[in-house]
């Protein structure tokens, strides 16, 4: 099952291969027939991980295409739709998308890296950072977290706004990752600075001063961190995303960082999948959030618990937890969360939908989902290859 699994999702990276990129989905929706930003690097990633000489050209293709259609004041699409009829650049729909910017240094430089090439990090240094510019500015305060709007990230339409985890970790990412090249003692404290903020406001029992001193009080910290807050106080929903690039950057203290991993893996053991939701718990009619929830989409709604956002369970976002187990020598429990994903990318002859309901197990969103492939990819040559991304 694993080795038929591991082909059938490289056959649907192929699939979604184009000279321009890689695209999200094979299915012909109009949407995710496009080069996204996020969705390509972590396609990248996978492309990476397996060595396939194409896919890895498809990864450079992507990147290409991103910072081609960069905007002059720094922002990297959210997407780019390129056909014979037109050209389409988004930045986002409801609101910009933030970590379009990030995912496109750290595409940059795990590209560079894999290859042993600074020179293509140098062709794309003029991008990068206008890039790093606008992250500054991004963070209106100058005390080195970003402020994200609404629908600002990957959890387009869920309720997560202001100084977001997922949001300051990416940057983290970013900045290690460039600093790699670049060799700055600017950058090296800029990210001791954000890394000390992560911990001081997003930790229990931290010392340092708070951002939001009143909010951080009020706090019933468990054993992960919070999923954001702003202005107006803590959301502290579990985010498996941001709580995996947590372990994996080594964020936080050693005992933190294992109850972080032993509550995500035992979260994961609860569920009918055996995969982390996305966010935990899901937000209900009764909840505080829900008008929040339900007024946040663009078109129609699909955060109803346990879906999508809201609860769902995604294997891209089980992919990096398994990477995290991994990073932490949880070997067998990755393997564990490998096997999980497998079997639901492998339902319905190998849709690899998008996400799945936690609860009931039934798929949601879009077929042939070339994330959800990615992940397969990125755990299982980690497991058997030993292949480590560049953090």
């Amino acid at each position: 099952m694993t080795q038929i699994a591991y082909n059938k999702a490289l056959d649907l990276l192929h699939q979604v291969a184009t000279p321009n990129g890689f695209l999200a989905s094979a299915e012909n929706t109009t949407n995710y027939k496009r080069v996204w930003a996020r969705d390509g690097v972590i396609c990248g990633l996978a492309a990476l991980a397996s060595g396939d000489a194409q896919l890895i050209a498809t990864f450079r293709n992507t990147l290409e295409t991103l910072a081609k259609h960069q905007h002059p004041i720094g922002t990297i699409p959210s997407n780019v739709l390129i056909s014979d009829e037109k050209t389409e650049v988004s930045y986002g729909g409801l609101a910009g998308r933030v970590d379009a910017v990030t995912w496109f240094v750290i595409g940059i430089c795990q590209y560079a890296f894999y290859k042993n090439d600074a020179s293509f990090v140098k062709l794309y240094t003029a991008e990068i950072e206008k890039c790093l510019s606008l992250l500054q500015a991004w963070e209106f305060n100058n005390k080195h977290l970003l402020y994200t709007p609404l629908s600002g990230n990957w959890a387009d339409e869920y309720i997560t706004d202001g100084y977001v985890l997922y949001d300051q970790l990416l940057r983290v990412w970013a900045l290690k990752s460039y600093n790699y090249f670049a060799k700055s003692d600017t950058i090296s404290t800029k990210i001791e600075n954000i890394i000390q903020q992560v911990e001081v406001n997003f930790m229990p029992d931290s010392i340092g001063e708070k951002y939001h001193e009143r909010a951080y009080n009020e706090v019933i910290f468990q054993d992960f961190m919070p999923c954001s807050f702003s202005p107006s106080g803590y959301k502290t929903k579990y985010d498996a995303f941001a709580n995996s690039l947590a372990l994996l950057l080594n964020i936080g203290t050693v005992d933190y960082q294992n109850r972080m991993l032993n509550y995500s893996y035992e979260l994961a053991e609860q569920t009918t999948l055996g995969l982390v939701p996305a966010f935990w718990p899901p937000i209900f009619e009764t909840d505080e959030h829900w008008n929040l929830l339900k007024n946040n989409c663009k078109y129609e709604f699909r955060n109803h618990p346990y879906e999508f956002h809201n609860g769902g369970s995604w294997p891209m976002v089980n992919g990096f937890f398994g990477l995290a187990l991994y990073s932490k020598n949880e070997r067998e429990k990755a393997k564990e969360i490998l096997a999980k994903i497998n079997a639901v990318n492998a339902q319905f002859e190998f849709s690899f939908y998008e996400n799945f309901n936690t609860k009931t197990a039934e798929p949601n969103g879009v077929a042939f989902c070339a994330w959800s492939a990615a992940a397969t990819i990125i755990v299982h040559q980690s497991l058997t290859t030993n292949f480590k991304i560049f953090i």
